[in-house]
């Protein structure tokens, strides 16, 4: 009778070992932080990891970095605790929110700005000179969650009642770009940030101009959205509260240091981090209404 006792406790005591999780942001349960594919994936990577190490060096915390294939596929990662922390863009962010009560914490900052538009590009030597000219034609999006490749734009369109004959999701906003610059498609939507201080756009055509140094000649831009509130660090539901503000604090501290400007110029361009709250995004929110559409209704 001992030993059958004996052998039930060893047995539950090899059950709960197997099936109990390591305590968060250890080695064995590292913190999971997602980025959304809006550049190509293994920059995103790079940069990703360098963030991790430093958070890794301040907070004693492990930490896995991972790009999905899909906007979606990182909001939805934010309901099943597949990851604790998302870098995710503006409407992203508002989606997440809505359907899993996911945070924003920190917001980006690009040359000074919190905010950017959407730009619709076409290429330089075409018929193409306005939003109106875009009625009938093929368009490229980046992805259906991206706020400036796809949400603003295709509520702008929607507005003046502007329908291009044929759409597509090109995968990101270089992407993009590269449809219209090999003819794919007459109009591309991507992202939009103001001239460098030496007069250099930060527009998503530059994101290729080291591959295709014409590319500023060869694809003009014949468009923009409104102001968008800048792209999010967002951290999911019910992440404790302690170890939330301490990685908070290191990203703050590392978006001040040299390494960290050079390692967030490269990931999305990102000068500066600040706190944010999700009344910032109250604002997009209210486009949506405006255009008679809630969030859900724009993944595809």
């Amino acid at each position: 009778m001992k030993i059958n006792r004996l052998a039930f406790l060893l047995i539950a005591s090899i059950f709960l070992s197997c099936t109990q999780k390591a305590e968060l942001g250890t080695k064995k349960n590292p913190i999971k932080m997602y980025f959304v594919p809006s550049m190509e994936a293994g920059k995103i990577i790079t940069s990703g990891k360098e963030i991790a190490d430093y958070l890794t060096d301040k907070t004693g915390y492990f930490f896995n970095v991972a790009v999905p294939t899909s906007y979606a596929a990182v909001i939805e990662a934010m309901g099943t605790d597949e990851t604790d922390i998302a870098w995710l863009a503006t409407f992203a962010y508002v989606l997440a929110n809505e359907k899993f009560d996911a945070q924003v914490e920190l917001m980006t900052v690009r040359k000074g700005l919190k905010q950017y538009k959407g730009q619709f590009v076409a290429l330089a030597d075409s018929d193409l000179k306005s939003l109106e000219d875009i009625e009938g034609k093929t368009i490229a999006y980046t992805d259906y969650a991206s706020t400036s490749g796809y949400i603003y734009p295709s509520a702008l369109l929607k507005k003046k009642n502007i329908k291009p004959g044929k759409e597509f999701k090109a995968g990101g906003h270089p992407q993009a770009i590269l449809a219209v610059y090999q003819g794919t498609a007459d109009v591309g939507c991507t992202y939009w940030s103001p001239e460098d201080e030496n007069g250099i756009p930060q527009d998503a055509r530059n994101a290729v101009l080291e591959t295709y140094p014409d590319v500023l000649e060869r694809v003009k831009i014949i468009g923009f959205t409104d102001w968008i509130p800048n792209d999010t660090v967002t951290f999911r539901k019910n992440f404790p509260a302690e170890m939330k503000e301490k990685i908070v604090n290191s990203l703050l501290e590392f978006a001040k240091s040299e390494k960290g400007k050079e390692t967030l110029e490269n990931l999305f361009n990102i000068s500066d981090l600040v706190r944010a709250t999700d009344t910032d995004y109250d604002i997009v929110r209210e486009t949506l209404q405006t255009i008679g559409q809630d969030a859900d209704s724009f993944i595809k």
